[in-house]
């Protein structure tokens, strides 16, 4: 599977900021208050879903042991800030061969920061239900505005997107398609939210348009996964919200 990933060094240079293939700039979008970025140490830099004080539901992928997390996201003043984490929980159901193998996967992950995110962020509501087919959804992220393009990375864009259902309807994944081919998920989404009617029904996972951007986008359904995600949060002393 190709990472929704962009170079994280960028981040921090200040240098003007786009998200989601497609899509347009969203930093008021409730969504917006609900997200945070995701970086790797080894360079990699996901999206992320507040749902909770200090808990962000993200891709597998984009927590994979072998590397340092942090939570980033620009402070009142612009300024960046990363947060370490506490505790890092990847689905039991992950699978990193999945796609070359054709196996499935649960590319899901749980994050604790090592401390609390400001007032400012607030928990999305996830959705028990799956949206159908040609149902409008919400995707949001902070990746990059076009493939290869790692300079546009770093501010939160959302677009709508419809459901399809190549394969049918299923109870892992979610697949959506824009207007245009090029719209989509693009490098640095992974982990962020698609959300119907405000709520987020699905975590960004992949897209199989040319250089990782628009075509196909892929999420993981959250609803199917509630028990993992409630026992792991309940772990941690804390709850998810859920309509």
């Amino acid at each position: 599977m190709r990472c929704l990933w962009a170079a994280m060094g960028l981040l921090a240079s200040g240098l003007p900021a786009l998200a989601v293939s497609g899509g347009g700039p969203a930093p008021d979008d409730p969504l917006a208050r609900s997200s945070v970025m995701v970086l790797s140490s080894r360079g990699g830099v996901c999206s992320g879903v507040v749902v909770g004080p200090d808990a962000v539901l993200t891709a597998g992928h984009c927590a994979a042991p072998g590397a340092e997390h942090r939570v980033h996201f620009r402070d009142e003043a612009g300024g960046p800030v990363l947060v370490p984490l506490a505790a890092a929980a990847v689905h039991p159901g992950y699978d990193a061969g999945a796609v070359a193998a054709r196996r499935r996967s649960i590319d899901l992950a749980l994050l604790r920061t090592a401390t609390p995110l400001p007032p400012r962020f607030s928990a999305a509501t996830l959705a028990d239900s799956a949206p159908g087919a040609g149902t409008e959804t919400r995707l949001g992220g902070y990746g990059v505005a076009a493939p290869g393009d790692a300079r546009s990375s770093g501010t939160f864009r959302t677009l709508p997107l419809l459901v399809v259902e190549p394969y049918g309807p299923s109870r892992i994944l979610l697949w959506l398609k824009g207007a245009r081919p090029a719209e989509g998920a693009c490098t640095g989404d992974s982990g962020g939210p698609i959300a119907r009617d405000g709520r987020v029904v699905a975590v960004t996972t992949w897209a199989s348009g040319r250089g990782g951007c628009g075509g196909t986008t892929q999420g993981v359904l959250v609803g199917p996964q509630r028990a993992w995600i409630d026992r792991t949060l309940a772990g941690w002393g804390a709850a998810a919200r859920w309509e």
